[in-house]
């Protein structure tokens, strides 16, 4: 039988931050030198594609403890504000990869019928993901929107559309679209990056997230 036990109080600001800042730095190194291996393409549009992620996750992460600590967001931004910020971040993340595939396409040598292929393996579940997210579950609850409000928190599980396969089809699915660009305009360095940005949404998981949904919804032991 499975007992929740609830934190208290929640995560300070730097819990699991340790973890986060050496997964970067170690996903940063490897992909330095991945960069450097494909001849150091497009240095402007490849590190802007690089920061976005780093952004838009450092952002979550101040976000969404300081929110839990002290309400700040809310008392100076707003929920709306945030959601500004947050999918500001997130197309941004999308149109820097989507500017660095368009300069290198052609550089992954991917036949073009595989390549087209492959491209509709990542489209489909990926856009299956968002239509999952958005339909069933929420685009503001799906930003964290119960760190700010309990009306997100006392909401059901989803186990509608991806929902039925995995818990996180967010983090499983839908990140397969940065693939997706990547693989369809057939370009080395930007599946370099999606490959950089899908694992590190992994890091936010387990350094930000998980800490995080442990107080918000308590932690489970046999």
């Amino acid at each position: 039988m499975k007992n929740e036990i609830k934190s208290n109080r929640p995560p300070n600001l730097w819990q699991g931050q340790l973890l986060h800042f050496v997964c970067l730095m170690g996903l940063l190194i490897v992909l330095a030198l991945g960069w450097w291996q494909l001849g150091h393409p497009h240095s402007v549009a490849f590190w802007s594609a690089v920061s976005l992620p780093i952004i838009h996750q450092i952002w979550v992460w101040l976000a969404w403890r300081l929110e839990m600590r002290s309400a700040i967001v809310s008392k100076t931004i707003g929920f709306n504000g945030y959601l500004f910020v947050f999918f500001f971040l997130f197309a941004g993340r999308f149109l820097a990869l989507a500017w660095l595939a368009f300069l290198d396409q052609g550089s992954l040598g991917l036949a073009f019928n595989f390549h087209i292929l492959v491209t509709v393996a990542f489209v489909v579940p990926g856009l299956y993901a968002i239509y999952s997210v958005k339909r069933y579950f929420g685009m503001a609850r799906a930003a964290g929107g119960d760190h700010f409000s309990a009306r997100f928190r006392d909401l059901p599980l989803v186990n509608k559309g991806i929902f039925r396969f995995t818990n996180n089809g967010m983090y499983l699915y839908a990140f397969l679209l940065f693939w997706a660009i990547a693989s369809g305009f057939n370009s080395a360095a930007a599946i370099a990056v999606a490959a950089f940005s899908h694992a590190y949404i992994w890091v936010h998981f387990y350094a930000t997230e998980k800490p995080d949904m442990d107080y918000l919804y308590g932690s489970s032991d046999q």
